[in-house]
């Protein structure tokens, strides 16, 4: 199908359908090396196991869209001390607002250790035919410019629909209008009050242009809405599996 005959919108306006969304984490480990060189489209990439994320080996390959949170350290460029509340934050606290015991020590390590900030982000699972893998991957291009990488870091997704299946192509344009293409999909379809997280307020940038990397030009919006989202932020390890 072509570029322009795909739809700019995933799902009903509501929210997600079964089976999203689905949950998939760990800690962020080097590429391929060819995301930023050949194509300008960064990407961070997650190990795929099929015994933390089960439901990987039977999903259908290719490019998928939803939220990424990422743990970045305070000495990262774009980390922002900004405090994300949410409903565990809220619970924590004792009647009257006074911290429960031990809750000022917990939260100044969890200050040191950098706090979970949340990303629109499209991604791939699948074996990539135009490169001709022959490991299946899940490669993430999360729609915000960084100043720095962030490998090492753990990266936790939301994955909320499907976009597209893998496919081969003629030549690397076609490839980068593809993906490009997928960006404003994601940034569209994340934009929606069903879509976007209600514990915290995202910025999507780009909206509404044909721009990788969080778009050059085009809307800049900031969204909150109604989807359950609480898992990006929670503190402490926390495992994948199913969205429910």
């Amino acid at each position: 199908m072509a570029t322009r005959d795909r739809p700019l919108l995933i799902g009903p306006a509501s929210g997600p359908v079964p089976p999203y969304p689905l949950r998939m984490s760990g800690l962020v480990i080097s590429g391929f090396g060819r995301g930023s060189k050949e194509l300008g489209i960064p990407t961070a990439n997650l190990p795929v196991d099929d015994a933390l994320t089960p439901w990987i080996s039977t999903i259908p390959s290719g490019v998928y869209f939803g939220w990424a949170s990422l743990r970045l350290p305070p000495s990262h460029p774009d980390y922002t001390s900004t405090v994300t509340s949410s409903p565990t934050a809220a619970a924590s606290t004792q009647e009257g607002g006074a911290p429960k015991e031990g809750e000022g020590k917990a939260e100044a390590e969890a200050e040191a250790e950098g706090r979970y900030q949340v990303y629109p982000m499209v991604m791939s699972i699948g074996y990539n035919p135009f490169y001709k893998n022959t490991v299946r991957s899940a490669e993430v291009h999360v729609l915000h410019k960084f100043e720095a990488d962030f490998y090492g870091v753990e990266m936790r997704l939301l994955i909320l629909g499907f976009i597209r299946e893998e496919k081969d192509y003629s030549g690397l344009e076609a490839l980068i209008a593809d993906i490009e293409f997928d960006c404003e999909v994601a940034r569209q379809s994340l934009a929606r009050e069903g879509w976007a997280p209600t514990e915290v307020e995202v910025e999507i940038s780009g909206i509404g242009s044909t721009a990788s990397s969080g778009g050059d030009g085009g809307e800049k919006r900031r969204v909150r809405g109604a989807l359950e989202a609480e898992w990006l932020i929670r503190p402490g390890k926390d495992g994948a599996g199913t969205g429910k």
